[in-house]
C-alpha cells in the first residue's frame, strides 16, 4: 500500500493509496467517525469538484473521505478494465480495506447513490448509516438529462448545456466553471475512458445500477434521501421509490434545486447530513 499527499498544487489531487491494485487519487479531512463521499458520474467530474463545499463542513465534526472512483479523475484507468458496477464495488471495498476503514457512514451522489446501495447490501456489516442524493438504484426510464450527460461529447457548448442542466439557479454558472470542466473532460485518455462506461442505449446502465426492490426492502441502515425538486437529470420519483422500500429512511426534498443539492442549497445540506450523522 502506498499512501501520500501529492505535491501538485490542484486542489482536485489529494492523496494517493494502492486500493484493490488501483492507485486511487482520494481526500481526506477531519477525524472522528468515517464518511465515505462517492462523487456522481459527470464528465470530468472528481471528488474533489462533486464534495470541495461538503469536505471542510464535515471535517468539523467527522472524518469525510472522498476518492475519485475507478475511471473518473485524477485515479489510475487500467488499460484492462471493463467499467461497471462489479469493477467499481470491488474498487470501494479495495480502498476501504486500504484504509483499514471497517465501518463507514456513506454519502452517494447520483450514480454515486447507486453505488452506496450495492455496497450496504453486500457488505452491510461495513456500513452504519447512508446518505442518497439525487441517486441512481432503481429503475426509471432515462431522462434526457441523464441521456446528455452520459452520452456526452466534448465540447465547450455541450459542457455549458450540461451546466445548465445540472443546476437550477444558473447564477452559480460562469465561463470560468464551464471552462475548467470542459478542460477536466478532455485531459488525455479521459473521454475515451468515459465513452465506455454508458453506452448507448443508455437505459441499460440504469438497469444494471439498479438494487432488487427485496434487497432494498432488507436494508436496515438508517438512511437520510435528499433531492433538488427541479432535477432535470434523475427524477424524483427514485428517491419517492427508494423512500417507500427502504424501512428506516427519512425523505427530504428541496425546492428551487436541480441536481446539486449539496452546491445548490451547501448550507442546509451540510447542516441536515450533520445532524442525521451524529443523531
Amino acid at each position: 500500500m502506498q499512501d501520500a499527499t501529492a505535491t501538485s498544487k490542484d486542489p482536485e489531487i489529494g492523496r494517493s493509496v494502492r486500493a484493490a491494485g488501483i492507485v486511487t487519487n482520494y481526500h481526506d479531512e477531519g477525524s472522528g467517525r468515517p464518511v465515505l463521499l462517492i462523487h456522481g458520474s459527470g464528465p470530468g467530474v472528481t471528488a474533489w469538484a462533486n464534495w470541495r463545499l461538503t469536505l471542510p463542513a464535515l471535517a468539523q465534526s467527522c472524518r469525510p473521505i472522498a476518492p475519485d472512483i475507478v475511471g473518473f479523475g485524477y485515479t489510475e484507468r487500467p488499460d484492462s478494465a471493463r467499467y461497471g458496477r462489479e469493477l467499481w464495488l470491488q474498487h470501494l471495498v479495495g480502498f476501504m480495506d486500504a484504509l483499514d476503514l471497517s465501518e463507514v457512514d456513506v454519502i452517494g451522489n447520483s450514480f454515486g447513490g447507486a453505488l452506496a446501495l450495492w455496497l450496504a447490501t453486500n457488505h452491510p456489516e461495513r456500513v452504519r448509516k447512508m446518505v442518497l442524493m439525487g441517486s441512481v438504484g432503481v429503475p426509471f426510464e432515462l431522462t434526457a438529462g441523464l441521456d446528455a450527460v452520459w452520452g456526452y461529447q466534448p465540447s465547450r457548448q455541450n459542457m455549458h448545456d450540461l451546466l445548465r442542466t445540472f443546476a437550477y439557479d444558473h447564477s452559480l454558472l460562469s465561463d470560468t466553471l464551464a471552462e475548467s470542466r470542459f478542460q477536466a473532460s478532455v485531459r488525455p485518455g479521459y473521454q475515451e475512458t468515459f465513452s465506455q462506461m454508458f453506452p448507448a442505449p443508455r437505459q441499460r446502465s440504469i438497469e444494471a445500477l439498479a438494487v432488487p426492490d427485496g434487497k432494498l426492502s432488507a436494508l436496515q441502515q438508517p438512511t437520510l434521501i435528499v433531492h433538488g425538486r427541479e432535477d432535470r437529470v434523475i427524477p424524483t420519483s427514485t428517491s419517492e421509490r427508494l423512500f417507500s422500500l427502504i424501512p428506516n429512511a427519512e425523505l427530504h426534498m428541496f425546492p428551487g434545486c436541480g441536481h446539486w443539492v449539496q452546491i445548490e442549497k451547501a448550507a442546509r445540506f451540510n447542516q441536515l447530513v450533520t445532524d442525521f450523522l451524529a443523531s
